[in-house]
């Protein structure tokens, strides 16, 4: 039977896990601005292009600093 970490090994999993969701939302919201430039590319996808494009850099910004203001 697996026993729940405690103490600093709890913290240690918290802290990473924290960062690596970080580390994906940037990742995420850059490919999404280049997906959303890309089909801003075509006349005909630009509404979507500019929709995916906002939601890349509203995720790539949150990815960097969606964790100010907050108390640890």
């Amino acid at each position: 039977m697996a026993t729940q970490p405690t103490g600093r090994g709890r913290r240690f999993i918290e802290t990473g896990e924290r960062i690596l969701g970080h580390v994906v939302a940037v990742a995420v919201g850059f490919v999404l601005m280049v997906v959303g430039l890309g089909l801003g590319v075509t006349m005909i996808m630009l509404p979507v292009g500019v929709v995916v494009g906002l939601v890349g850099v509203g995720l790539f910004v949150w990815g960097l600093v969606g964790h100010l203001g907050k108390d640890q």
